[in-house]
């Protein structure tokens, strides 16, 4: 991003219009534009008086004294083509075309326009190779070239032209054939801002030449992030860095340990060394970094490695500390008391280690605003003094740990509070000791609270996000509609009983809405599709609702999850079912419903995502991230009769359709197999009739099916998934034939077998008896019968003549029967792994 520019057209624009030629190079560039969806070349017109100044054109800058243009931003989606139209801007020194989707190779006649001091062609479609012509454009002081995936350089040289460049941005450019690149980089006297993330600069092979350079760096932020270079990166990363230093970033490489000399970079602010492979004790981290570094360190960025150890004392040499993060690493100590006491500490992120011990009462006297503690094993009691006098603090998660006690008074000025999975106990009387709170997220689920939810709530008008559960309350107090910014409520696995509150209406923002699990009586709530006509996941699981289902759920046509399941709804399942247009379109939402940013300043973003206990192929199971993607219905474990609607088949990317243990009867409709997108049909115990229709063959992303305990005949149509599950899914079919099942079909091709005397003397009796009694009789007998039958061969002369005539012809039945079954092998795809 450059930033050197404005937005909106004509800012500081004088008596003066533009010139005809100008505006003309515009409109020709406008004609080699094919997609604008934001319409930000709406207002470039020529036909009307007000609209043919082009200095009044969004996009475009001019010089409030002469009225040429001199910046042109259109950053805004654009698909088409650049124009060499914009040669004849004579004037232009600002040129911001990124973040559009032009393709092809970029224009080599841009290295023409040598009258540009900024540059920006990133985030663009761009393929090929970067034109040496750029190094043409020797007034640069800014050029971005990033997240052009599709370009590559053969070198740099052309770049050492550029003496003037301030800043140079080509991530994701592709530098593997730039040898030397660090000799022309350090050329570059004036260069303060070098991004080369995600370069592929560890397969350069020659990246520096000790004997041709003797000069030091003038960069102030270095990004070298996401290369896969590993600690021999630090030969040549020692030119690039001087005592100017402020920013180093070097996360996902292959690094396995830290240089000393990063502790003597005197100007450092922030290092990122995320997601390496540093396999260290933190102690002796640290004391790598104790130099002149660990006065002026703010940004220590260090997640995902595999740091072992304490949060040792020596965390006090680094008193400039406003920013730690070690998460995701293997922390096994306790956290020193000393980082309570580093007097710029704002922001601590220490989750997902395997630390111990409890925490330090004088944590309430540091001026932390966000600490994340999640998923750990620390543990004890959490004294008063902790929590109320942290009169900063923002955010606090200790999720994931071994606490236990009551919850105590939190700070009023906490807008994220995640207590979730510990053992606190008592109830939640805290939350009236809040008043006028900012409270965005609050997150009590999974521990051992009693009581009833206090009827304070509206308190929290801020509040978007309430789970508690998986606790032991009871009692929701009608102040739960004071909520009116609450998109999730999750109250399920608790001990909540009677009806619906009335109040929960005015929560017009739920998305999300999980009451499963608890003793909630009486007909299901119309006013849910009335009111709630937002959500986006509704489950009702295991409760005591009774009645019919409301007709008024069809009009939640955003709704992606409907989990009704469990309860003791009767009547017919609605047609209308099929007027939820989020379970027919192509697309998927996926909504984040709150984005906690602790400080934009810092790349930190904690996003609570969707998340929702749901049944799934027979188990529950949790789904978070990936839940946008699923599109289910269950109506399982209910009293529903009548005919399962055809309408429902109308669900194209439905994925899940549970409707199992009701009393449903008549067919399943023909056209289910239409429904390709399904991965779970559940259709057992009920009192379905008829056959399987043969369009269900079609399913082929099916992997879990079950129709048992139905009334259902006739052959299991063949395919691929449905011949591969259990009998067992089949069963209690009395009708159904055909594989998987054992039973044969009515009319299966099969062959006579020869008698085993002669013909007259067993005539109508058919091959399938013969070999069933011949299995049966070998099974029991096999032993007894072979002595006998030797016995009266050898004793019968016409006997055995008969025999073995009979075993010739056996011989020839077995050789037919084997090519069948061969044939078959050969045309199922199922078995097709079996050919060789």
């Amino acid at each position: 991003m450059m930033g050197y520019h404005n937005a909106t057209g004509g800012e500081g624009y004088g008596n003066y219009k533009c010139s005809d030629k100008e505006r003309d190079a515009l409109l020709h560039f406008k004609a080699y534009i094919h997609k604008d969806p934001r319409g930000i070349l709406s207002t470039w017109a020529n036909d009307e008086e007000e609209t043919n100044d082009c200095c009044k054109w969004r996009g475009v800058t001019c010089n409030n004294q002469t009225g040429h243009v001199t910046k042109l931003y259109l950053r805004s989606g654009l698909e088409g083509k650049i124009s060499p139209s914009l040669l004849n801007l004579s004037y232009l020194n600002d040129l911001d075309l990124s973040g559009n989707s032009f393709n092809g190779t970029i224009p080599m006649f841009i290295g023409s326009m040598t009258q540009l001091r900024y540059l920006d062609l990133g985030w663009n479609n761009f393929t090929g190779t970067i034109p040496p012509e750029l190094g043409n454009l020797t007034n640069l002081h800014g050029l971005s070239l990033e997240f052009l995936s599709g370009c590559a350089v053969k070198n740099l040289d052309w770049l050492s032209h550029m003496s003037r460049l301030e800043y140079l941005h080509m991530s994701r450019i592709t530098l593997s054939k730039a040898d030397n690149w660090v000799n022309v980089i350090l050329s570059l006297k004036k260069l303060s801002s070098l991004r080369f993330g995600g370069c592929n600069l560890s397969h350069v092979v020659h990246p520096y030449s000790f004997s041709l350079v003797n000069s030091s760096s003038s960069i102030v932020n270095l990004y070298l992030e996401v290369n896969n270079l590993n600690s021999s990166m630090y030969d040549w990363l020692l030119p690039l860095t001087s005592n100017r230093l402020e920013v180093l970033s070097i996360y996902s490489n292959k690094l396995d340990w830290i240089s000393k000399y990063l502790g003597n970079l005197c100007s450092l602010t922030s290092l990122f060394i995320s997601r390496n492979s540093l396999s260290v004790k933190f102690p002796d981290f640290l004391k790598n970094l104790t130099g002149c570094t660990s006065v002026t360190l703010e940004e220590l960025v260090a997640s995902h490695n595999q740091f072992t150890g304490p949060l040792s004392d020596d965390i006090q040499n680094f008193p400039s500390l406003q920013y730690l993060s070690f998460s995701n690493n293997k922390l096994n100590g306790t956290i020193s008391e000393k980082v309570w006491e580093l007097p710029n500490l704002r922001f601590l992120f220490l989750f997902s280690n395997s630390l111990k011990g409890g925490i330090f009462e004088n944590i309430g006297k540091s001026n932390i605003m966000s600490v994340d503690l999640s998923n750990n094993s620390l543990g004890g009691v959490i004294s008063k003094a902790h929590m109320s006098n942290m009169s900063s603090v923002e955010m606090i998660d200790l999720s994931s740990n071994n606490f236990y006690g009551p919850i105590p008074n939190v700070p009023s000025t906490v807008r994220w509070l995640d207590l979730s999975k510990n053992q606190f106990y008592g109830r939640i009387s805290f939350l009236c000791q809040i008043v006028d709170s900012p409270l965005l997220f609050l997150d009590l689920s999974s521990n051992s609270l009693t009581g009833q939810i206090p009827n304070c709530l509206w308190h929290f008008r801020k509040l978007r996000v309430l789970n508690l559960g998986y606790n032991k309350l009871f009692k929701l107090p009608t102040s739960i509609g004071s909520l009116i910014n609450l998109e999730a409520l999750y109250i399920n696995n608790n001990k909540f009983s009677g009806e619906l509150p009335l109040s929960l209406q005015n929560c017009t923002n739920l998305l999300f809405l999980h009451l499963g699990a608890n003793r909630f009586y009486g007909n299901l709530p119309f006013w849910i599709g009335e009111k709630l006509s937002s959500l986006y996941a509704l489950s009702l699981t295991s409760n005591n609702f009774s009645g019919a289902v409301p007709l008024q759920l069809c009009q939640l046509v955003k709704l992606q999850i409907l989990d009704l399941s469990i309860n003791n709804l009767y009547g017919s399942i609605p047609a209308c079912l099929s007027n939820i247009t989020a379970m027919v379109q192509e697309e998927f939402s996926a909504h984040q419903i709150v984005s906690y940013s602790s400080s934009q300043r810092f790349d930190f973003s904690e996003e609570i995502v969707d998340r929702m206990m749901l049944h799934w192929q027979g188990n529950v199971r949790e789904f978070s991230s990936n839940l946008g993607l699923v599109k289910i219905i269950n109506l399982s474990r209910n009293n529903l009769t009548g005919k399962i609607p055809d309408e429902l088949t109308d669900l194209h990317k439905l994925i899940a359709l549970d409707l199992s243990m009701n009393t449903l009867n008549g067919e399943i409709p023909s056209k289910i197999g239409l429904m390709k997108e399904l991965q779970i049909l559940d259709l057992s115990r009920n009192n379905l009739s008829g056959g399987l229709p043969t369009e269900m063959s079609q399913m082929t992303l099916l992997n879990y099916l079950d129709v048992s305990y139905n009334n259902l005949s006739g052959r299991i149509p063949s395919s691929t998934q449905l011949q591969s599950f259990e009998p067992s899914r089949y069963t209690r079919n009395d009708g159904l034939c055909g594989p998987p099942l054992s039973k044969y079909c009515h009319g299966d091709e099969e062959l006579d077998v020869p008698p085993l005397v002669d013909q007259t003397e067993v005539e109508g009796e058919g091959t399938d008896e013969f070999e069933r009694w011949f299995c049966i009789g070998g099974a029991t007998g096999f032993a007894i019968g072979f002595w006998t039958v030797c016995s009266v061969l050898l004793l019968n002369h016409r006997l055995r003549h008969a025999f073995f005539n009979y075993i010739n012809r056996l011989e020839i039945w077995v050789y037919v029967k084997g090519s069948h079954i061969y044939r078959c092998i050969l045309d199922n795809p199922l078995l097709s792994s079996w050919k060789s």
